[in-house]
């Protein structure tokens, strides 16, 4: 059974950072590409960031500069450093698994907010 599980998120101010993180079982996770997505109130689910499995990565527009993603195979988990946060980073992330086929984390609340 394929688990994604996020963890990390939460309330911050504008200006600050928060460190997610999404373990994964069930899966030969040096095998697999993995990334973030992340969907806000009334807003199509967008890519984030991504990272193969030979840790080459790819960032949306919006969070270069800002966002790092990175992962740690021995450990089977993958993490998004977020800082510089905006209010308009305020979203729900979602870490995905892909090697053919996309396997999800539940999510995980990132507020951005004074």
């Amino acid at each position: 059974q394929v688990q994604l599980v996020e963890s990390g998120g939460g309330l911050v101010q504008p200006g600050g950072s928060l460190r997610l993180s999404c373990a994964a079982s069930g899966i030969i996770f040096d095998f697999y590409a993995m990334g973030w997505y992340r969907q806000a109130p009334g807003k199509q689910r967008e890519l984030v960031a991504s990272i193969t499995g030979t840790s080459n990565t790819n960032y949306a527009d919006s969070v270069k500069g800002r966002f790092t993603i990175s992962r740690d195979n021995a450990k089977n988990t993958v993490y998004l450093q977020m800082n510089g946060l905006e209010p308009e980073d305020t979203a729900v992330y979602y870490c995905y698994g892909r090697r053919g086929i996309n396997y999800w984390g539940q999510g995980t609340q990132v507020t951005v907010s004074s």
